[in-house]
């Protein structure tokens, strides 16, 4: 009989449940200074160069995503659906095993994505964006703990979920879930990119979903 070795996961969206980093993915739709700019913020954010503080609002000021944008986001995220990921969650479900992405991403377009893969809307953790009565972007809600760098680790904490606990994600803000202590297991996610100081942190490396399913459901 096989052996459950987790009995929750906890999902990073961006890199990880799907091939694309949303906030890029929308600066691609701006100038090319504009949008290169937001790449490198990106990329200093997640490899741990500067804390997820220091760019958000940075990041979101530059781009301002309109609700239409935010909507054709939402159809690029499940585009680029990592392989075998919808395989493994339904799989890992099936063995009663809780699912959640927790996200630094717009919960506006990880909403169709996570209803696609049979996840709740409550189980989606991500920030929230408000849009005026045209569709023009008003602001983000600056109060979630996900824009900032060691917040995911507080919203895993406070979901209070069945352990053990397995985070898995490709950044540094998903290191943190497992520095604090929020979670039992870190998997570092190499499916789209590998960080190395992500990986020197994890406790295994998770190439593809594949290898996910068959960890957490003790068949690999």
């Amino acid at each position: 009989m096989n052996t459950l070795r987790a009995r929750s996961v906890v999902l990073d969206a961006d890199s990880t449940l799907a091939g694309i980093e949303g906030i890029d993915w929308l600066a691609a739709r701006r100038p090319a200074t504009v949008a290169a700019e937001i790449a490198a913020l990106t990329e200093a954010a997640m490899a741990g160069a500067h804390s997820l503080e220091q760019v958000y609002r940075a990041r979101m000021e530059a781009v301002r995503p309109s609700r239409a944008e935010v909507t054709a986001l939402a159809a690029a995220y499940t585009e680029s659906l990592a392989p075998g990921a919808d395989a493994c969650i339904a799989a890992l479900r099936a063995a009663d095993v809780r699912v959640v992405i927790v996200s630094g991403g717009l919960r506006a377009a990880l909403l169709p994505l996570a209803d696609a893969l049979g996840i709740a809307e409550a189980d989606v953790h991500a920030v929230e964006v408000a849009f005026g009565p045209d569709g023009d972007y008003v602001d983000f809600d600056h109060t979630s703990p996900l824009a900032l760098q060691r917040g995911k680790a507080s919203v895993v904490k406070s979901l209070a979920l069945p352990r053990p606990v397995l985070a898995v994600g490709d950044g540094s803000t998903d290191l943190a879930i497992r520095l604090e202590r929020a979670c039992d297991i870190f998997a570092a996610f190499t499916g789209f990119v590998r960080r190395d100081n992500v990986v020197a942190g994890a406790d295994l490396v998770c190439p593809s979903f594949h290898f996910l399913q068959h960890y957490v459901l003790g068949t690999a």
